[in-house]
């Protein structure tokens, strides 16, 4: 059942929406016409600037977000019998690609602050056949990379870093995917910057690059006019160039996307310290303004109430929003695999409440406005 059409006058204000300038759509029209529209000069370029600014790191780039986690795992030798620590909070993606390689996850609640894996569990999760972290940065907001990278040491442990949502945060001052292992970032519509479809794998050597390129189509290696080798199992994985044209035109806006973001996450603060929202029992994120680059604003509701509801009033209102995410692990797939409720009761919690809200670089102070306003009537009428 669809929900009800929205009753304002007011323009619909969705969750998110990607900001696309007429120069990046001129210059994709010029793939479409140059005839070369799948992998090719575009999808250099791309690469070579984003590994510019990953600090010169191999970089490769993939038609999602999701295959780079997978073939990041294929590469560190991850495969039947392994297994591999992650949180229950993220997009289901995260825990798939480890189902996918033939290893388990092994999950480990969280910080209810911070909303991310809660490091201080994960030791004690590590087992002789533990072989990789695969840590997410919920929001955006980053994981504290010097425990992460210290435990994996201490360990001989892999990471590979879900850092989908995190394009342009930072921890202690250096760009997220410019250090490390692994690094996977998603150019999702939805993402900070986008390829329309896409991701990147952020890697440590040339090897590594190299493998990835096999992996990301059919395994083929080539070489001269007419040389092809197949030695290993690859998929088709590769991006267009017309998507790795969109890419171009966002990447040097990145900066510019996310001082936005910021700007509109210190108005949904302000709002809702404001009388008449401050006493509403909502959880709000971390309020850090120097590392997150806010791809989302999550607020957590009252456990009493219900979600949908809420949502559904919103939609009402003209307002879009948002579940991200529920608990992998309650999802049937996973509960055929053994897991139930209550084995997460700290994700369990967030997961069941957690909202978010519209937040993208187009948007006005005034949505923030309206949006909190809304939020608040509704949870005094319920």
């Amino acid at each position: 059942m669809s929900a009800p059409a929205p009753t304002t006058a007011l323009p619909y204000l969705p969750l998110t929406r990607p900001t696309l300038d007429e120069e990046t759509i001129a210059g994709v029209v010029e793939v479409l016409r140059s005839g070369w529209i799948t992998s090719g000069p575009n999808v250099k370029a791309l690469e070579a600037k984003l590994s510019e600014y990953f600090g010169g790191r191999p970089v490769r780039v993939f038609n999602s977000g999701t295959c780079t986690m997978a073939i990041a795992l294929r590469i560190a030798g991850i495969g039947e019998g392994d297994e591999v620590i992650t949180t229950p909070l993220s997009w289901v993606a995260t825990s798939n690609v480890i189902l996918e390689v033939g290893a388990k996850p092994v999950f480990v609640d969280i910080d209810p602050v911070t909303r991310n894996l809660d490091l201080d569990l994960v030791e004690a999760a590590i087992t002789p056949a533990t072989r990789a972290i695969m840590p997410v940065d919920l929001a955006g907001l980053p994981v504290d990379r010097d425990r992460l990278h210290a435990i994996a040491k201490k360990h001989g442990l892999r990471v590979i870093e879900d850092a989908a949502q995190s394009m342009g945060s930072t921890w202690r001052g250096k760009r997220i995917g410019a250090f490390g292992d692994f690094v996977s970032v998603s150019f999702h519509p939805n993402k900070n910057i986008t390829t329309i479809e896409g991701g990147c794998l952020v890697m440590n050597t040339e090897a590594e690059a190299k493998l990835a390129e096999q992996y990301r189509l059919q395994g083929v290696v080539r070489s001269g006019f007419d040389g092809m080798e197949v030695e290993l199992v690859g998929g088709k994985f590769n991006l267009t160039d017309v998507a790795a044209r969109v890419g171009l035109g966002q990447l040097p806006r990145l900066e510019e996307f996310n001082a936005r973001r910021r700007e509109l996450a210190r108005a949904y603060f302000a709002a809702l310290a404001a009388p008449g929202a401050a006493d509403l029992g909502l959880g709000l994120p971390v309020a850090d303004f120097e590392q997150c680059n806010w791809h989302m604003f999550q607020v957590v509701l009252p456990a009493a109430l219900k979600r949908a509801d809420v949502m559904a009033s919103l939609h009402a209102a003209g307002i879009g929003s948002g579940v991200h995410y529920p608990a992998i692990h309650l999802f049937a797939l996973y509960r055929s695999l053994g897991w139930k409720e209550g084995d997460f009761p700290k994700a369990e919690a967030v997961c069941r409440s957690i909202l978010t809200l519209p937040l993208f670089p187009t948007m006005a102070d005034a949505d923030v406005a309206r949006v909190v306003e809304a939020l608040a009537k509704i949870l005094r009428a319920i």
